[in-house]
């Protein structure tokens, strides 16, 4: 027995809007969840599948896995999402919903095949460089982007901060993260002055006064995700960045724990300013740089000795090229 394909479908909107009020599930989530289901009922739509079994789901995760080149982790996602609603059917008792059988869906173990990727710092000061600070709406995505490095926010924090958030005074921001977990961070100076410069400027936004969202469209609005996501894909353009990797605002948040990493953060700090239920999600970042094993190397006790005596021209390792005999 199977679930038709049609009636699958017909519950998305009950399905978000008990997350959204009984779970309180953060709005970043809650899109994610959207666009997961669309994906899946387009890829049911183009196969043309009556029914949803099995071999439905299975394909799916081929298709995730070799069309659309996705991690373990994001397939991983995508099936959560899926079962998660399954299990919202069953509740609402829709008819033949128990033999669903997202629950017998295996996760995909290993996690991150490589740690995430990050730009280096140089590649940073390059891109906020870039961004045009001498009119409004400068200054408020400079202001967004740096809340990303300088703090290590989602796009969504970002998205989700109000006015009320924010404490100058005290220099700290309480930003509402997974599951609208709040958790409270310190502002240094230069994060302080940069919020400072955007305050000053946001008043001059049309309406934004009755508007309690930190950042604001140009019509007073809370600044979308979208736009957010839009104009930083123009500033990587604009600075022609060649990386190996798709660079995205989470990038920025990928850079801010990476960057703390090699400076040799403990591992329980990052995942506090990351915002991490758990240290496995902040392990992904914890990788020596080539500095610190260059480092580690030259204080091994028998390559200090060996320097010393170099040093003190105890030891002489001037290689000679080996001559080849010359021809008669």
């Amino acid at each position: 027995m199977s679930v038709s394909a049609a009636v699958f479908f017909e519950h998305v909107d009950p399905f978000i809007d008990y997350r959204q009020v009984v779970h309180e599930i953060s709005d970043q989530t809650i899109r994610t969840n959207r666009i997961d289901l669309k994906l899946f009922r387009d890829f049911v739509k183009e196969r043309n599948d009556p029914t949803i079994a099995g071999p439905t789901i299975v394909d799916f995760q081929y298709h995730l896995k070799k069309a659309r080149k996705n991690s373990g982790p994001s397939i991983n996602r995508k099936i959560f999402t899926l079962r998660s609603y399954a299990r919202f059917l069953k509740l609402e008792e829709v008819k033949e919903a128990e033999e669903l059988p997202f629950d017998d869906v295996t996760k995909i173990r290993g996690g991150y095949r490589n740690r995430p990727d990050a730009l280096t710092t140089e590649q940073v000061k390059e891109l906020f460089d870039a961004i045009d600070r001498t009119n409004l709406l400068g200054i408020r995505d400079y202001a967004a982007y740096a809340l990303m490095y300088n703090l290590g926010l989602r796009v969504g924090e970002v998205y989700s901060l109000n006015l009320d958030d924010l404490d100058l005074e005290k220099k700290k921001i309480t930003v509402a993260g997974k599951g609208k977990k709040r958790r409270e961070l310190p502002l240094n100076n230069e994060i302080s002055q940069i919020l400072t410069e955007w305050l000053a400027v946001r008043k001059q936004v049309k309406s934004s006064d009755i508007s309690s969202a930190l950042f604001v469209s140009k019509k007073g609005n809370r600044l979308a995700i979208r736009t957010l996501e839009d104009n930083f894909k123009k500033l990587i353009k604009k600075i022609a960045l060649e990386v190996p990797f798709k660079v995205t605002c989470h990038t920025l948040r990928h850079s801010f724990a990476s960057h703390l990493n090699d400076n040799g953060e403990d591992i329980l700090v990052i995942q506090s300013l990351l915002g991490h239920a758990s240290p496995r999600s902040t392990r992904i970042y914890i990788h020596p740089s080539e500095k610190r094993v260059r480092e580690a190397l030259e204080n091994l006790p028998g390559v200090k000795f060996i320097n010393q005596l170099i040093d003190e021209g105890v030891l002489n390792l001037n290689f000679q090229p080996k001559q080849r005999p010359q021809r008669e």
